[in-house]
């Protein structure tokens, strides 16, 4: 043989035998050298809530009993939004194709009215829809997480519980970021909780353990007792005794009823993928499909990325599809929303009919579609496991920290989302959304929410999982990391860590991202009469792709200290 010829042939097995000892090695490890994983992955807001999943997943426990493990340790270890106290949206699909949602959103106590939070000369006074007692609806975390599991769980329940009530009993390292913004809390929290310890120091520090043992004390009643450790027993009594002190509404009766409750998935098509997402009363899933309807016969990939005609056609499908969302969508228990047709894609096509490249359409001149016959301190988490089965959660307390009371005695926070309802049809939330009758104030009913927990498929097989707190900003965020994907060929990572912009019909402006928009695109936009301010960041986007060779990539948001795992 050649010399040259047998040094290459040699170099050729050595080389082969590289890559078969590569991957014997990603087979037992499970992960490739990019950063991808093949058995499974978390990506929550704190790395302590992600590796409580990720334990879960390797002990055997499948990605709902990750889920729920990940929702009681986010309860414990980031209090402006993971919560007991609140309530949220979960999306499932198994690894066979096995798709639901569960509503797990709060309710207005039976002894809510209409215009609870109006002045006698009908003025909203809407401090008392955000801050206090009366803020609050009755929580649904607890018994969405007992359905999930009793459903799909595979481990004991005690098993998921466990991990939180060890981070609460034991204590847990806080973040610099959440040090820095627990300090910022001390006033309010204080304001709202007048003889109360919790959260209460004059100072804290990155790295410091934070013990909570009332909070522990209810995770372990949660643990023992399932639904009846909350809805029932000392932590009702407790729930009731604030309620009384401090003016709210919830009673025992309010919580024994309270029943989270399983609905039919919203599906959609956006080209060769489908999505799977939240019905009402969640907007988020309806807003999704008519953005994506709206935009579908463009040609994005051309345009670019955040150029300013990528900018300016989605600002146009959100101005109109946020218009539909102030008038069409509330509780489907109280009101017959027109689901199908607003997610009819002819009924979005018709919607950007008016659409002008050449001058902004004034958001005064668009009105809701004619109908034939949320703080930004939610938090999101997606999760896949070694099956293939998918859950994205989103969880909110509705603002940062809720009502900003604590029950005392048992050591969490209450929602604030009585803000969530229109406190006064045409007045907008405090996050500037306006509502219409819709979503008036009713005894038991749920409120509007934005969130929009997503699955999409590609071809019959997993894609993505994604979600996002920032309330109103939700919505445009999911949709804005959708297409950064199949659009603009970005990777997980670098689809979630993408500049944002929102619109959200009124107010008129485009809000977006600073650094987000190039000068040469805002001022062509300008000159069409777009107005835009910048803020910080938008949306705290968790995403998992299922990439084509099979691995996970997941996509943590740098905006705060979210963490993806994998194994």
């Amino acid at each position: 043989m050649n010399k040259n010829i047998k040094v290459a042939h040699n170099l050729f097995v050595l080389f082969a035998f590289g890559l078969f000892l590569t991957s014997c090695v990603g087979g037992q490890t499970g992960r490739n050298n990019s950063g991808q994983y093949k058995n499974g992955m978390v990506v929550s807001a704190h790395p302590e809530a992600s590796k409580v999943g990720l334990d879960i997943l390797k002990k055997g426990g499948n990605a709902i009993d990750a889920a729920v493990a990940v929702q009681f340790a986010l309860a414990v270890v980031y209090p402006d939004a993971g919560n007991i106290g609140g309530g949220g949206f979960l999306a499932y699909r198994s690894a066979k194709g096995e798709i639901s949602t569960l509503d797990f959103r709060e309710k207005a106590p039976g002894n809510a009215s209409r215009d609870m939070y109006l002045d006698a000369a009908g003025n909203a006074i809407t401090e008392k829809s955000i801050y206090g007692h009366l803020a609050a609806g009755v929580p649904g975390s607890v018994d969405g997480m007992v359905k999930a599991h009793a459903k799909y769980g595979k481990l004991s329940w005690a098993e998921v519980v466990q991990p939180a009530l060890n981070l609460a009993q034991n204590g847990f390292s806080i973040t610099e970021s959440q040090a820095q913004e627990f300090a910022a809390m001390q006033k309010s929290i204080k304001k709202y909780n007048p003889g109360k310890s919790y959260f209460i120091k004059d100072k804290w520090t990155k790295g410091e353990l934070w013990v909570q043992k009332d909070l522990a004390k209810t995770l372990q009643l949660i643990r023992d007792n399932g639904r009846d450790g909350f809805y029932a027993g000392e932590v009702a009594d407790l729930i009731v005794a604030e309620m009384k002190k401090g003016g709210g509404l919830i009673s025992k009766e309010d919580l024994k009823n309270y029943q989270a409750q399983w609905r039919d998935p919203l599906v959609g098509n956006y080209k060769d993928f489908k999505i799977i997402t939240m019905p009402p009363p969640s907007s988020g899933g309806i807003a999704l499909l008519q953005l994506l309807n709206s935009v579908e016969a463009y040609p994005l990939k051309r345009y670019g990325f955040n150029s300013d005609s990528t900018i300016q056609l989605l600002v146009e499908a959100e101005r109109r599809v946020y218009a539909d969302r102030a008038t069409h969508l509330g509780d489907p228990d109280f009101y017959k929303v027109p689901q199908k047709q607003l997610i009819d894609p002819k009924y979005s096509v018709e919607r950007m009919a008016n659409f002008n490249w050449n001058k902004a359409t004034l958001s005064s001149d668009i009105k809701a579609g004619e109908i034939i016959a949320e703080s930004e301190e939610t938090t999101h988490f997606s999760i896949v496991d070694r099956q293939g089965n998918a859950v994205a959660v989103t969880t909110t307390l509705n603002g940062g920290y809720g009502s900003m009371v604590f029950v005392n005695g048992a050591g969490f926070l209450l929602n604030n989302e009585m803000d969530d309802f229109s406190v006064k049809p045409g007045t907008p939330n405090m996050f500037g959304l306006l509502g219409g009758e819709a979503n008036a104030i009713q005894p038991g009913k749920r409120m509007l929410s934005s969130m929009t927990p997503t699955i999409l498929e590609k071809n019959g097989d997993l894609f993505m999982v994604v979600g996002t707190p920032g309330g109103s900003t939700i919505i445009t965020s999911v949709f804005q990391t959708i297409l950064n994907v199949i659009e603009f060929d970005m990777g997980m990572q670098s689809a979630v860590n993408a500049k944002r912009f929102h619109h959200q019909w009124l107010p008129e402006e485009v809000v977006v991202e600073k650094g987000g928009v190039d000068s040469l695109a805002r001022l062509k936009l300008e000159n069409k009469g777009y107005k835009f301010r910048e803020r910080k960041a938008i949306g705290r986007v968790d995403a998992i792709l299922k990439t084509k060779w099979g691995y996970f990539e997941g996509g943590a948001d740098p905006r705060g200290d979210d963490t993806k795992l994998g194994w």
